[in-house]
C-alpha cells in the first residue's frame, strides 16, 4: 500500500469521501416490520409499518407509510401519507369497532380477512421520486420512477414515470422532461449506481443541461462507470 502525497493511504481517502450509511431514525419515529436502505432518513413523529424504504430515500416530519415499497432516493415532505388505508365502508359501520375489536373488547381478534384486504393493497413507489408536503396516496397506486407529487395532492390511480401529478383528485399536469428524455433517463438507471459513480457524477447533475448530463453518463454506463448495484 503507498501513501499518497498527504500520508494518506488511498484507500483510506477514498473512505473519507462516503459518510456513514447507517439509517437515521428520530427518537419519535415509530418503525415496525420494515427494512430501511442506506443513508435513509426517518424524520420526528413518522409511523412506517411494513414498508420497505430504499437506499438515500427520506420521510420528513409527520410522514405516514404502511404496506408500501419506496424506492431508492425518493424525497417524501412533512405529513405525507403512503397508503391512507381504507375502512369497510360496506358494513354497518366504517369504525375500526367492527375489524379491531380486540381495542375494546377479550376474546374477540383482529378480522385477519379485512387486514389482508388491506394489506394486498399495497403501493409502489418508483426511484427518484418527490411526494409534496401533505399528499396522500391511497391504496393499490403505482407511482412511477421520476414522478412528481403535488403539495395536498390525493393519488387514486397509477403516476406514469417523470409525470408531474398535483390537485384533488390528482390530475397529471405535465411531464418533467419530453419522451425522449424519458427513456433515456430511464435506461440510465443512475440510481443503481455505486457510490463512487455517484460521487463522480454530482458536479455534473449540478452544472449539466439533462440532455449533455445524459450524453456523458451514458457513455460512462456503456464502458462500466455506470454499472452495479447502488
Amino acid at each position: 500500500m503507498t501513501a499518497g502525497d498527504d500520508g494518506m493511504a488511498p484507500d483510506e481517502d477514498t473512505e473519507l469521501r462516503f459518510r456513514a450509511e447507517t439509517p437515521k431514525v428520530h427518537g419519535s419515529a415509530e418503525v415496525k416490520q420494515s427494512t430501511l436502505g442506506r443513508y435513509c432518513e426517518v424524520g420526528p413523529r413518522c409511523v412506517l409499518r411494513e414498508v420497505a424504504l430504499g437506499d438515500f430515500s427520506y420521510v420528513e416530519r409527520g410522514g405516514e407509510a404502511i404496506y408500501a415499497t419506496i424506492g431508492r432516493f425518493v424525497s417524501i415532505a412533512a405529513n405525507a401519507r403512503i397508503n391512507a388505508l381504507e375502512h369497510p365502508m360496506e358494513r354497518v359501520t366504517t369504525h375500526k369497532i367492527s375489524y379491531r375489536p380486540n381495542e375494546y373488547f377479550r376474546f374477540l381478534p383482529v378480522d385477519g380477512d379485512f387486514r389482508a384486504r388491506r394489506r394486498a393493497a399495497h403501493v409502489t413507489i418508483g426511484h427518484d421520486v418527490w411526494i409534496g408536503h401533505g399528499a396522500v396516496i391511497l391504496p393499490g397506486v403505482t407511482v412511477g420512477h421520476g414522478a412528481v407529487i403535488g403539495a395536498n395532492a390525493v393519488i387514486r390511480q397509477d403516476v406514469a414515470p417523470y409525470m408531474i401529478v398535483a390537485g384533488v383528485p390528482g390530475r397529471t399536469l405535465r411531464p418533467r422532461f419530453p419522451q425522449h428524455v424519458v427513456d433515456r433517463l430511464l435506461a440510465l438507471q443512475w440510481w443503481d449506481w455505486p457510490l463512487e459513480t455517484l460521487y463522480s457524477s454530482i458536479p455534473d447533475m449540478q452544472s449539466l443541461p439533462i440532455e449533455a448530463f445524459l450524453d456523458r453518463w451514458e457513455a460512462g454506463a456503456r464502458s462500466g462507470a455506470g454499472s452495479g448495484a447502488g
